[in-house]
């Protein structure tokens, strides 16, 4: 379990996932070579990873429905898939549930008819786009710091005057590679493995992050947040619901994702409870702040078996990068 401190820098980092250990010291409250310490600690145990990424304009959920025989198999090469950004294993009417991830609704499409439709043992799949995110799980905070405390982690730095204000390809690939598998990876190892200078790398992030073309998130182990039970909802709302949503669903914190889909589902959310038996009242609650919607289908997810760039274990830890396991 996490202690006071953990959970402290945990929060710390959620807020700024590539801040350095000198500036969370004096809001930790603990010296930076511990935070150092503390950090490798829980990563090298797989309870926390950081992730860089790209926003794609496409997202989709598809739910998967395999042969018996062909889940496990299934979901192996998934993890595997880039475009694969979330992998679970679940009761229910689906097997499989992934978040996909794309530039525009025809790459979308040649993934499903194509990568996806022709792999042996697959014996159906339902595709919901994403339209638009109302919660977004990177936001989810494990409220350890005050709000005052919170307020205290300083926002990444942005470019310096005489920074380039384009990032040429080649070096904007390299970047995102690189954190993709690790959030926090260093500039200098960043810049000794692409043959840049560190400035130029650190110039290139601040640019990237600055335009928002480039988005770092914390997320930590299930097992240790007090919250270890993941359930994946598809509600059929009205629309004068959905436009209340993001409220309504602001009294719910239970709920880490809700996005809108234009499909049967038009609303889909995942959620962590406490305990299996904290369904029913979680239901109720849903019931509560959307009147104006039924719960068409729900399931438990019985093992995450990838997110964002990391393989989940049983213990919902990470067990490294995708294309390390």
């Amino acid at each position: 379990m996490l202690d006071p401190t953990d959970e402290r820098l945990i929060h710390a980092l959620q807020i700024e996932p590539r801040a350095s250990w000198t500036d969370l010291a004096p809001v930790v409250g603990v010296d930076a070579a511990t935070l150092g310490r503390r950090w490798n600690r829980l990563r090298d145990e797989g309870v926390v990873w950081v992730t860089g990424f790209r926003p794609r304009r496409q997202l989709a959920m598809i739910e998967i429905e395999c042969a018996p025989d062909q889940i496990d198999a299934t979901a192996r090469e998934l993890e595997q898939d880039r475009a694969v950004w979330v992998l679970d294993f679940c009761s229910g009417a689906r097997d499989l549930l992934a978040i996909v991830s794309f530039d525009d609704l025809s790459d979308l499409s040649d993934y499903a008819l194509r990568r996806l439709g022709e792999k042996e043992g697959l014996r159906g799949m339902r595709t919901h786009p994403v339209n638009e995110i109302l919660v977004d799980a990177a936001n989810w905070r494990l409220r350890a710091l005050t709000a005052e405390e919170a307020a205290r982690v300083r926002p990444p730095r942005g470019p310096r005057a005489r920074a380039a204000r384009t990032v040429p390809d080649d070096l904007r690939e390299a970047i995102e590679a690189e954190v993709w598998r690790d959030g926090r990876v260093a500039v200098t190892a960043i810049a000794e493995r692409h043959g840049f200078s560190p400035q130029r790398v650190a110039d290139a992030l601040a640019t990237l992050r600055r335009g928002g073309e480039l988005l770092f998130r914390t997320d930590l182990a299930r097992e240790v947040s007090g919250w270890p039970v993941y359930t994946w909802y598809f509600v059929e709302a009205s629309a004068r619901t959905i436009e209340t949503v993001r409220t309504a669903l602001g009294t719910v914190p239970e709920v880490r994702l809700a996005f809108t889909s234009p499909s049967r589902y038009n609303l889909i959310l995942a959620v962590w409870l406490r305990r299996l038996a904290d369904v029913n009242r979680f239901e109720m609650a849903l019931g509560a702040a959307l009147p104006d919607s039924r719960i068409a289908d729900r399931s438990v997810v019985l093992s995450m078996r990838k997110h964002m760039a990391q393989i989940i274990g049983p213990d919902t830890r990470s067990r490294g990068y995708s294309g390390d396991v």
